[in-house]
């Protein structure tokens, strides 16, 4: 079996469906870094491309280089078995 790809989480430290997400990753053992777009300016471009210029979090950026907004577990780990 391949290694899993990272995952990147673009997130904020109050955002509460983050927080849910990354314990459900966590569990999961999905493999993920977390980019607080409120400390990296650059990174809220990034949310904001994925989302219609909305900065949107939790959205999740996968190395193939598509992205998902708000996800629920299920759909993560469906993306990540595609990936595999």
């Amino acid at each position: 079996m391949a290694a899993e790809a990272t995952v990147t989480m673009y997130s904020t430290a109050w955002c509460g469906y983050c927080h849910r997400l990354k314990s459900q990753m966590d569990r999961e053992g999905i493999d993920f870094e977390v980019v607080d777009i409120e400390q990296h300016p650059e990174a809220a471009d990034i949310v904001a491309h994925h989302n219609r210029g909305n900065h949107t979090v939790p959205t999740l950026l996968y190395p193939d280089g598509t992205a998902q907004t708000n996800p629920g577990i299920k759909d993560v780990k469906a993306k990540m078995a595609s990936l595999a």
